[in-house]
């Protein structure tokens, strides 16, 4: 028994060594997109080397996770997902006994760092909504629909108690974009969003106030330009001032006199508008709609149904992170604490991100090998 395991230890761990892995053009826009997030961290928080060493340290972490699973086989990869889903749900109701946090009790403390269980959910929601379907007859019949929707409802519940409302929706929408991808019928998508739509009154009713506020402010941000409209007014300073051009690396105002709340976090793009401008804008946005294009092309070319519904949900929910952030930053989505990727500090958003790369490029070459063979 130890001599087979032993085995398949090192066949495992030879076809980590050499099976080719790494999408070079994806790899290159992520290191470029890295580079100006540190920069602008480093700039957004005043010098503060101890800062950008610790978002560095989590790019190196996440770097050596994508590289290990790219180059674990996506079949592979398939037969882990539902142990991988269990285990970061289960995470979830290690939290809701033992969590910690400031107002919400969202993190574990393991000692050596604090973790957040429900950035796991991001990827594996999504990689077990593929499992699910990739043996089934597409387009889903209404059964697999609502075991869909179970599967997505129970961690999206859970995260949404902690209390953590904008990660239970993209952890939801990560599921549901794996779902769309699956050849729905546009009347059933439209039934379903049109359902989601007439819940809302019910669901406001179970927001907590402070979820409330968000929403009249998001409104009327001038109703209450000291508390809780002082976020949006000052991003869309930030924002405003940059101009074409911008002030200038390490020459912004709104953050370094403190007028910006977040500035290093969820207000971070802000920074980078106000240092930048519109040049610089349009700039990373074309990056990053390189990225999302090639998450696309990459699930458009991809050899299965598992692998093509998981890297078409992960570019789509990439897209989400996008849209979410750069609209709350120009005040026209309510502030609901979702980072801009790769550019914002703290959490393990960057560590669970670039392991969906991992998975990403794994589909991609998976498909090179095939065609090569």
């Amino acid at each position: 028994m130890i001599e087979q395991l032993s085995v398949r230890l090192k066949r495992f761990g030879l076809r980590l060594l050499t099976r080719p892995r790494l999408d070079l053009p994806l790899l290159l826009a992520l290191i470029v997109l890295a580079g100006a997030g540190l920069s602008t961290l480093y700039s957004a928080g005043g010098g503060n080397y101890s800062l950008v060493g610790g978002q560095a340290a989590r790019f190196v972490l996440g770097g050596v996770l994508m590289v290990i699973i790219s180059r674990i086989p996506p079949p592979v990869l398939r037969s882990w997902t539902p142990w991988l889903y269990a285990g970061s749900t289960a995470l979830l109701l290690v939290v809701a006994v033992l969590g910690e946090g400031r107002g919400a009790y969202r993190w574990l403390d393991l000692g050596v760092m604090r973790f957040q269980p429900s950035e796991l959910l991001k990827l594996t929601m999504p990689m077990m909504v593929a499992w699910y379907l990739h043996p089934r007859q597409l387009p889903p019949s209404w059964k697999d629909i609502i075991v869909v929707g179970l599967l997505i409802a129970v961690p999206a519940g859970l995260i949404a108690e902690q209390p953590d409302l904008g990660t239970a929706l993209l952890v939801a929408g990560a599921g549901a974009f794996a779902l769309f991808l699956s050849g729905m019928a546009w009347w059933r998508i439209g039934l379903l969003v049109g359902s989601a739509a007439a819940a809302v009154p019910v669901a406001w009713q179970f927001l907590h106030e402070y979820q409330r506020n968000r929403v009249r402010t998001l409104l009327d941000p001038e109703s209450d330009p000291l508390g809780n409209g002082w976020h949006i007014i000052q991003s869309k300073i930030a924002v405003g001032s940059g101009g074409m051009f911008g002030k200038g690396w390490q020459h912004g105002t709104q953050s370094r006199l403190d007028f910006l709340p977040e500035h290093t976090t969820d207000f971070i793009f802000a920074v980078f508008s106000e240092e930048f401008g519109l040049v610089g804008v349009i700039a990373i946005m074309v990056l990053y709609a390189f990225i999302i294009g090639r998450c696309l092309w990459i699930a458009m070319n991809a050899r299965d149904t598992y692998s093509r519904l998981l890297a078409g949900a992960i570019g789509m929910s990439f897209f989400v992170y996008v849209a979410v952030n750069g609209g709350m930053v120009a005040g026209i989505l309510p502030v609901v604490g979702v980072p801009m990727p790769l550019v914002s500090y703290g959490g393990t958003s960057a560590v669970s991100l670039l392991t969906g790369f991992g998975v990403l490029m794994s589909i991609h070459a998976n498909r090179k090998l095939h065609d090569s063979a």
